[in-house]
């Protein structure tokens, strides 16, 4: 009971508790302030020699039949298992670092900065001589006094580059080498219906593949007037309002922006490009009826699936409105299921009648929409396939994607223009 560490603990508990009534409403704007940094540090402090005392306390461990010291402090702290073994990876760490443990004790590296420097040293590629890393060490903790956790860590990170620029890049190029072969891995992608009209995606994939989406899926959120408020019905009361009183419109967010843009990237495949599948160019086949194929309702099958995997289903106003832009081979049948008519991919526009559109219509043909052609889809502006129409330049336009799902919808009924253009109207 009268070791220092514990004589010093009884201090501060008494300490403590002398305050624990005391109201800090009524002290001043400066002494909160003081208060606030000042406790800051104490607690780090306090925070340091916990971390020592852990360090040596494998002891305790072993008294108490613990898998570490951090699993007992969980259980008998009551905290949390993954805070109390990082507490016991930093407290090892500090340990072994005698520079980062002083500048801790001093008051001059709080917990955080000193878990940042930590793990920065622990990331250090193995090869790097003990003289670097001390060097890295003492440059880490000279960075902890103008510099955030998150900014020692990025410091960290190219450390090298300020003591050892002669060992920082190759270092740097058998680290990358390393996660890249790690990613490969790891990576993974998983498709799952939910059931409800939505499939959820997820996966891991590699940084390099995952920059590439990101940039293709940058290129169809970019600004459009179509895509500028979001149409989603709002409750009454709910939807913000303006200085004047009139309600406002709300920006679609970000993520649905991507994910729009992510079926539009799909859709946009050049399917030439894709491997053999299945003996022919992979292409998705819609199965509908021919009724359905007519009239403004109806359903159709998406894909071909496997015994015991689940069908999906979509509106026969989306196979329709897909055949115009994918690789799609409409399957369809007659009323005993008979196969009336197995499309060509010939329906679709060639990639040189959407170069001869794009110089004719140069924009989404859309009333009052200005997106450009590089972004549009080719519409059947004539006739439609469905009711036996031709794809020929004649019977084509450009719509964007917002106004092509438009043409495509039964809610909407549409108008030519004099100028060749075409104006939607809401359906009553």
């Amino acid at each position: 009971m009268n070791h220092p560490i514990r004589v010093a603990t009884r201090e501060l508990d008494h300490v403590l508790k002398s305050v624990a009534d005391v109201n800090p409403a009524f002290m001043t704007t400066p002494d909160k302030a003081a208060a606030l940094v000042e406790l800051a540090a104490i607690e780090d402090r306090v925070g340091e020699l916990r971390l020592r005392v852990t360090a040596d306390a494998s002891d305790v461990a072993e008294d108490t039949g613990a898998r570490d010291v951090g699993a007992w402090a969980a259980a008998s702290t009551r905290r949390r298992r993954g805070d109390c073994a990082a507490d016991l990876r930093l407290a090892l760490a500090l340990a072994d670092r005698p520079v980062l443990a002083a500048a801790v004790r001093e008051g001059g590296v709080n917990l955080d900065q000193a878990h940042a420097i930590a793990a920065s040293l622990a990331e250090l590629p193995p090869e790097v001589d003990a003289c670097v890393v001390d060097q890295a060490e003492a440059a880490l903790v000279a960075y902890a006094a103008r510099f955030d956790p998150i900014e020692l860590r990025r410091l960290g990170r190219r450390i090298l580059d300020v003591i050892a620029p002669d060992l920082a890049e190759a270092a740097e190029a058998r680290h990358l080498a390393n996660l890249e072969a790690s990613a490969h891995q790891r990576m993974r992608l998983g498709l799952r219906a939910q059931g409800d009209g939505i499939t959820r995606i997820s996966g891991l994939i590699p940084d390099a593949s995952a920059a590439r989406l990101a940039t293709y899926l940058h290129a169809f959120t970019n600004p459009r007037r179509d895509d500028a408020v979001d149409p989603t019905p709002v409750e009454e009361g709910r939807r913000p309002v303006s200085k004047s009183g009139e309600p406002t419109a709300r920006p679609v967010p970000y993520g649905r922006k991507a994910a729009a843009a992510f079926c539009q990237l799909l859709e946009t495949l050049d399917p030439t490009r894709l491997p053999i599948h299945g003996g022919d160019a992979t292409t998705l086949v819609i199965t509908m009826s021919l009724d359905s194929l007519r009239a403004e309702l109806g359903t159709a099958t998406l894909g071909n699936p496997a015994p015991g995997d689940s069908v999906d289903r979509i509106t026969a106003e989306e196979a329709r409105r897909l055949a115009c832009t994918a690789q799609i081979v409409p399957a369809v049948l007659g009323g005993k299921g008979e196969v009336l008519d197995l499309g060509r991919s010939q329906r679709l526009f060639t990639r040189a009648q959407r170069r001869a559109l794009a110089l004719t219509d140069r924009e989404c043909r859309a009333e009052g929409c200005q997106i450009p052609a590089p972004w549009c889809e080719a519409h059947h502006a004539g006739t439609p396939w469905a009711a036996g129409g031709r794809t020929d330049l004649a019977d084509g336009m450009l719509l964007c994607s917002h106004h092509h799902h438009r043409a495509h919808d039964p809610s909407y009924s549409t108008e030519r223009l004099a100028d060749g253009g075409v104006r939607f109207h809401r359906r009553t």
